[in-house]
């Protein structure tokens, strides 16, 4: 879960994006004030002006831009990108670990100069304000992407209780098959957004890209799930840390106050629209949990594991829950660990633990965005590949040492299963702080994600740069958390949410979506032939055929026909494990119900016995 990184990024200023939404939105209804005699015909970029020149129209979800057209600006930006000059320090293996901090970024353009494409007679003032604005966000190196892939909030902690639910063997394999896909899945995202990203276009999350490829459908489909994933990451957030407040408060406080303690600092916090102040802290955010790790595997190599809590452990679905059981006299079984699949009595333990390992890989609903602020997105792939290698060895190791002290009483968030109440209060503390910088940022990238997609696009709300959208703004934040603390207080079984989380959020963006795309774009790439493609001097585009031929031949093309039938089957996979993983959630969920398993809206904490 790497989305609060984003807006650390080598000094971009987040409040440009509000700059570029209300230019594409203030053009978007230009365009459909326009009547049908005045839309844009053949020439796709243009519209006339007095004088006889014409002037683009850089429109982020235009339906009359054609792939021909995405795919000739992005080529014209990817070579302006490979003359930017390197500096001797970008081209060293330390500048993935120690990014710089002096370099500019991408130079402006002169506007007294013309790229190729530009006809004579173009007005072109209103385009470099465009495509300036774009190479302003441009700042990022792969140093400062490494250091944001792995500003991880949830995976860490979650691993732990997927390798006491699944056993050695099987939880090893399947957490480096998912770290070895994750790889993959990041450069089949990476090849369509260096094929459709462009100054003039610049691609900014998934929704656009999907929009690019599908169409509109799949852009709302796309928005929808990370606004979905993210409302429910806040809310787990608020939840994992009413835990660790209750259990500092020595279970004195009532957990429901707990909970609501964290709601109400979001309330308060989340009145902040800009986070570039959140900067640092979001950087920080990444030492904060490395020493919450080593304080939590310290205390579990120390200390016995926290018996209180043992109703919310692994070993509460395994065999029927009596390996956590104490005999007559109060003492608790040893701690046991397996090297197959342990007991559960069905596959959705299992299943459900193979969702949070999963859930260690949820980065990937942001790589688009972390290359639409890359200087050069090119070196993305470096970055995100020594990332993924990263994430696997010491969380693989975070696991297993957890796993191997704790056993079958590992509790998910595993940081809350350590029985030494100063070593608890330790990693608790540095938890909830790394925990509240991330809810507040999660907060407001997915209230902006459904503000701006939903309010503003669907039901013509203020933009918030203007006075109206900052007052919506203020009026909606407790709202939003408001509803994040209600679904998550209101669902008994914390590993039972995160599993709903990751199969029907987080698998998609990570293992099913970024194959999808892929084949789109091949198949849009490969179809074109000799002759077809986009004039810049006319804006028209040509194309020789169309239907079930073009496709066939952009499938099938010469040298990668072998990726899009591996993909078909990658997203075959995927939709199968989605499918498992979503009905093993829904049955944790319902027999903890049906068992009246406290929710979060009471007063004793379920650590507390």
């Amino acid at each position: 879960m790497a989305k609060p990184g984003n807006l650390a990024i080598d000094g971009a200023d987040p409040r440009i994006y509000d700059q570029i939404d209300r230019k594409s939105a203030e053009r978007e209804a230009a365009d459909r004030s326009l009547s049908n005699n005045e839309t844009i015909g053949a020439v796709h970029d243009a519209a006339a002006v007095p004088g006889g020149g014409v002037r683009r129209r850089q429109v982020l979800h235009d339906p009359n831009i054609s792939f021909e057209q995405y795919y000739y600006f992005a080529q014209q930006t990817r070579a302006e990108e490979d003359a930017q000059p390197k500096t001797g320090y970008e081209t060293t293996i330390w500048s993935l670990f120690f990014p710089s901090k002096s370099d500019g970024g991408v130079k402006r353009a002169d506007p007294s100069e013309k790229r190729d494409g530009e006809g004579a007679g173009r007005i072109v003032v209103t385009d470099e304000e465009w495509t300036n604005a774009s190479r302003a966000l441009r700042t990022a190196t792969r140093g400062a992407v490494f250091y944001l892939i792995t500003t991880d909030i949830l995976g860490p902690f979650g691993l732990p209780y997927a390798f006491a639910t699944m056993g050695w063997g099987p939880g090893i394999a399947l957490f480096t098959v998912f770290a070895a896909l994750a790889g993959y899945s990041g450069f089949l995202l990476w090849e369509p957004f260096m094929g459709l990203d462009s100054y003039e276009y610049p691609i900014r999350s998934f929704g656009d890209m999907g929009y690019r490829l599908y169409g509109r459908w799949m852009r709302h489909l796309f928005n929808i799930l990370q606004s979905i994933q993210l409302l429910l990451n806040v809310g787990l957030i608020v939840i994992s840390n009413g835990e660790a407040l209750s259990q500092v408060a020595k279970f004195r406080l009532c957990f429901v106050i707990c909970c609501l303690i964290w709601a109400i600092v979001g309330f308060l916090v989340g009145q902040v629209r800009t986070l570039q102040k959140f900067g640092w802290l979001a950087n920080a955010a990444v030492w904060i949990n490395l020493i919450c790790m080593f304080i939590t595997m310290g205390g579990a190599a120390h200390s016995p594991p926290n018996y209180a809590g043992a109703a919310s452990s692994a070993g509460a679905s395994i065999s029927g829950g009596v390996l956590i059981q104490p005999n007559a006299q109060g003492v608790f079984p040893p701690v046991q660990t397996s090297g197959s699949l342990p007991d559960t009595g069905s596959f959705i333990g299992s299943v459900s633990g193979a969702m949070q390992a999963i859930f260690a890989y949820g980065g990937s609903m942001v790589f688009p965005e972390f290359m639409a602020e890359m200087k050069r997105p090119k070196d993305f792939l470096t970055a995100m590949w020594a990332a993924q290698a990263f994430i696997y060895f010491w969380y693989m190791f975070y696991g297993l040492f957890m796993y191997g002290y704790q056993g079958q009483y590992t509790i998910n968030p595993s940081y809350l299963g350590i029985s030494n109440y100063n070593i608890q209060t330790a990693g608790n503390v540095f938890a909830m702080v790394s925990a509240v910088i991330a809810a507040c940022l999660y907060g407001n990238i997915g209230l902006k994600v459904m503000y701006n997609n939903i309010f503003v696009e669907l039901f013509n709300a203020p933009p918030l740069t203007t006075r109206g959208g900052k007052w919506m703004w203020v009026g909606i934040i407790p709202v939003y958390w408001a509803i994040a603390f209600a679904l998550a207080a209101g669902i008994p079984n914390f590993s039972g949410l995160t599993s709903v989380v990751a199969a029907f959020c987080i698998l998609h963006f990570t293992y099913t979506f970024p194959p999808l795309l892929s084949i789109a774009y091949l198949v849009k790439k490969y179809s074109m032939q000799d002759g077809d493609g986009y004039d810049p001097t006319t804006g028209q585009v040509t194309r020789g055929d169309g239907g079930w031929t073009r496709f066939k031949r952009g499938f099938f093309s010469r040298g990668r026909w072998w990726m899009n039938s591996l993909n078909v089957l990658y997203i075959g996979g995927a939709l199968a494990l989605s499918g498992l993983g979503a009905y093993a959630s829904i049955m944790t969920l319902k027999t903890a119900f049906e068992s009246s398993t406290t929710t979060s809206y009471v007063c004793k904490s379920p650590l507390d016995g």
